[in-house]
């Protein structure tokens, strides 16, 4: 059976209940573990106390700051786990930003700015947080992300985006070939369609669903609670041979050809 009692379990990208994050959190609490969970900083405070409210009842036992864009702030989250729970078990990754401007209209008009921050934020940061990890993964762990079909296949107005999660899932297999020998395995999960805080910067998105409840398989899109069973899978000794693999949750959708 699906067991993770015993293991840490730290959660980034809640943004609001609507978030794939918050699907996956919700499900790993279920199957044992003990959470914790980080969340972007802003001047007035409103995603701290917004997020804070919504985990209340999984009942994190760390709840800290964490904005990939500053090193320092990476570093003392990560050292405040350290001295709290002393290892980490499981470090799910559900980070990504592009602008909407970055998101629309030719490809080739991308700024190098919104580029950067694109790949900065989506990509590298999932590299940082497993460097951040590792050392606190001293009995083997496991690292989730998460991806989406636009970074194999084109899909409208996702862009740079694309580029993004290209990024991110040629990261996952450098980082499986790295951390292996350390018992530490990482995957991706490519999820369908979603409506979330995230989706709405992508335009069409209701477009998009509609279009994969018309065509996949399932005829429908997927829920933050089936992904978030995927990787609570991925997490357990049940995929304790899984590594270095996208697993699409996306109802079939990526095999059809029209």
């Amino acid at each position: 059976m699906l067991n993770l009692a015993g293991k840490n379990a730290l959660v980034t990208g809640i943004a609001n209940n609507r978030s794939i994050a918050w699907g996956i959190a919700q499900q790993l609490h279920k199957a044992g573990a003990n959470l914790g969970v980080t969340y972007l900083p802003d001047e007035k405070g409103r995603f701290e106390k917004k997020v804070k409210e919504l985990v209340e009842p999984l009942a994190p036992s760390i709840f800290l700051p964490c904005n990939v864009a500053d090193d320092a702030q990476v570093g003392e989250t990560f050292n405040a786990i350290a001295q709290q729970w002393g290892k980490i078990d499981i470090l799910i990754h559900c980070l990504a930003f592009a602008g909407k401007e970055a998101l629309s209209g030719d490809f080739s008009n991308v700024s190098r700015a919104d580029f950067t921050q694109a790949l900065e934020i989506s990509t590298y940061s999932l590299t940082q947080l497993a460097a951040a990890a590792k050392p606190l993964m001293t009995e083997g762990g496991s690292i989730v992300t998460l991806t989406y079909l636009g970074g194999v296949k084109v899909i409208p107005n996702y862009n740079v985006m694309g580029i993004a999660k290209a990024g991110l899932e040629m990261s996952v297999r450098y980082l499986a070939a790295e951390l292996g020998p350390n018992n530490i395995r990482v995957n991706a999960i490519s999820a369908g369609p979603i409506r979330t805080l995230a989706s709405s910067a992508v335009g069409g998105i209701l477009d998009m669903i509609h279009h994969v409840e018309q065509v996949a398989p399932l005829r429908r899109t997927v829920t933050q609670m089936e992904v978030g069973n995927a990787a609570a899978f991925l997490c357990s000794d049940l995929a304790s041979g899984i590594t270095g693999q996208v697993l699409y949750v996306d109802a079939g959708y990526e095999i059809m050809g029209m």
